[in-house]
């Protein structure tokens, strides 16, 4: 135990290297902006099954602004925190089946 404690010890502590600096460096990504929550809302797609919150994409549609700016702020806050409400991590899959054999 002793031999592999000093062969650790000379791997893992190198000296001379006090001055390099531990922090990683991660690039700056902005906010999404009003203008990128606004193309997504309009990319969606009408008559698909709706999610765990049971909103159909119509009325998110229909809302307009108003519901493009409150999801801006709700995208942003969850951006700056850097995690996911418990809720956005739960799924459900539902098999749409469109031709052949049910079964396979």
């Amino acid at each position: 135990m002793v031999r592999w404690r000093n062969n650790f010890s000379q791997l893992l502590n190198v000296h001379g290297f006090n001055d390099v600096s531990r922090e990683t460096v991660e690039p700056v990504v902005p906010e999404p902006s009003a203008f990128e929550v606004e193309l997504v809302t309009e990319k969606l797609k009408n008559k698909n099954q709706r999610g765990t919150d049971q909103i159909p994409a119509e009325l998110i549609e229909a809302a307009g602004r108003t519901i493009c700016s409150e999801t801006q702020k709700l995208t942003n806050c969850i951006w700056n925190k850097e995690e996911l409400p418990e809720e956005w991590k739960e799924s459900v899959n539902v098999p749409i089946y469109q031709k052949g054999d049910k079964t396979d």
